[in-house]
């Protein structure tokens, strides 16, 4: 774990008390709780059927898909190359028929 720096004067000379930090040089005091540097718990992406994703799966479509800007329409049952989890509203980057494309993790089944 790195050192704390105060939110406030970005200081790292830091009174570490039991429930709080202080800062020495402007006397700021926050929650150990709300530090910044605390660790934001991992992301989980589940499909449509509630089975948890992880990089690297296989996926399949649920229903049709139009993509977007284009003609070309990705059919129920179409499966994927190995997928990518991103963080944003669409959660999954992978190729389907040669196309590069971005879903969101309810328009996809997990392929066992």
């Amino acid at each position: 774990m790195s050192e704390p720096t105060c939110p406030m004067c970005e200081m790292s000379e830091i009174l570490i008390h039991f429930k709080h930090y202080e800062c020495v040089t402007c006397r700021h005091e926050w929650s150990i709780a709300e530090a910044p540097d605390a660790a934001p718990l991992a992301r989980v992406v589940k499909d449509a059927y509630g089975n948890i994703l992880a990089a690297g799966d296989l996926v399949a479509m649920i229903k049709d898909l139009k993509l977007k800007n284009s003609l070309q329409v990705l059919k129920s049952g179409t499966k994927s190359k190995p997928i990518r989890l991103v963080d944003g509203d669409h959660e999954i980057d992978c190729k389907m028929d040669g196309v590069a494309i971005a879903l969101k993790a309810c328009f996809v089944k997990k392929v066992l």
